[in-house]
């Protein structure tokens, strides 16, 4: 019988019997099968990458071959035009130059040995199910939201101001929400809340509980700000509209493994921290406002604070206001230089301190306000 010209040895030696193998039933077979699947894609990445080595190993030896037979050539004919003085040099040079091309060959002989034996290995080696074949063609076609043009700050105000108009109740609805259930239906029920000013307006919404001390429903409404946030984060990674992702969400979250679960509690916690401070700062904010109104209602008939001007007076001075004592404010004033006497006197009457009688020489003094 002739020959058929059909070379069957190819199938000798296939890999691809994973699904075959009987395991211990203690051993869990489907991390089994991925740990061996690992274990060759990582035998065969080392494989290929020694391939690429010695290829490159050998052009570097080719290239360094070509510059070494370029100074070659270079010394020789320098050796037929130079004068007699440097021709023991280049003597020299060319004969070192000479053997390093013999070297470099030698290695290039060497590498192409090793190619060889390389291609010879990579032709023995079983086929998987990683080789046995490769894709015709490959093409994915994917849905992409254009990308919008950038909205002005202004725009961007007058859209959250427009948009809580509309729909603040609805907002503040999905703020009070509990259980991930009853968060997917209103949103469900109201996707147009699937957006930045929903996400903007619960932040807000969050100072001012904290502000007026309603700690629990601020921590509330600060966890479906992060719910909202995360669907915003997880449209842009997707490059989709958020109000088609939501209930991926939900999904996830559900049946979130710890480290997921983790970076939403983390994300939760950092909300809640800068809440009470952008609270705290509001209510100095607010203080400040207070402490400055009643300030200037105490402002005497020459603009200053009485309380100012109180405290900055001698100690003799102040316990003369606090027991309202005429005679000892004058035995003081007397113990004091005249001209300070004259400006600590000046500043109680423009802060209010001291009223004088507008036709008469005795004086009327008044109480700080303290």
């Amino acid at each position: 019988m002739t020959s058929t010209g059909i070379d069957y040895s190819v199938w000798d030696h296939i890999y691809v019997s994973d699904d075959e193998d009987v395991t211990h039933p203690n051993v869990d077979t489907p991390s089994l099968y991925r740990m061996r699947h690992r274990a060759r894609l990582e035998q065969m990445a080392e494989f290929q990458q020694r391939g690429e080595d010695l290829e490159n190993n050998l052009a570097e030896c080719k290239r360094r071959i070509e510059e070494a037979q370029g100074r070659v050539r270079e010394l020789e004919e320098g050796s037929k035009e130079g004068d007699e003085e440097e021709e023991e040099d280049r003597k020299a040079e060319l004969i070192k130059a000479r053997a390093e091309v013999k070297k470099l060959r030698k290695d290039k002989q060497l590498f192409e040995k090793m190619m060889e034996e390389y291609r010879r290995e990579e032709k023995r080696l079983p086929w998987n199910v990683d080789t046995l074949s490769k894709d015709g063609f490959s093409k994915s076609v994917l849905n992409i939201k254009p990308v919008a043009k950038e909205e002005t700050e202004e725009e961007k105000e007058d859209k959250h101001k427009t948009f809580v108009e509309k729909y603040e109740k609805q907002i503040k609805h999905f703020g009070m929400m509990r259980r991930w259930d009853d968060s997917q239906k209103c949103l469900s029920d109201n996707p147009h809340l699937v957006c930045e000013e929903t996400a903007n307006y619960l932040v807000g919404m969050c100072i001012d509980l904290e502000v007026e001390e309603k700690h629990a429903l601020m921590e509330q409404v600060a966890h479906q700000t992060i719910v909202m946030q995360f669907i915003l984060e997880l449209a842009r990674t997707l490059q989709v509209d958020p109000r088609g992702c939501f209930r991926q969400f939900f999904s996830k979250i559900k049946t979130a493994d710890k480290p997921y679960q983790d970076a939403f509690n983390q994300e939760l916690d950092s909300l809640k921290e800068r809440v009470c401070s952008c609270a705290q700062v509001r209510i100095q904010s607010v203080m400040k406002e207070l402490e400055e109104e009643e300030r200037q209602k105490r402002l005497g008939p020459g603009g200053l604070d009485p309380v100012e001007v109180y405290n900055s007076l001698p100690k003799e001075m102040q316990q003369c206001f606090d027991e309202k004592n005429i005679q000892m404010l004058q035995e003081a004033l007397s113990r004091l230089d005249p001209m300070e006497g004259k400006y600590h006197m000046m500043r109680c009457i423009d802060s209010g301190l001291w009223v004088p009688y507008l036709g008469g020489d005795e004086d009327e003094e008044d109480e700080p306000d303290d």
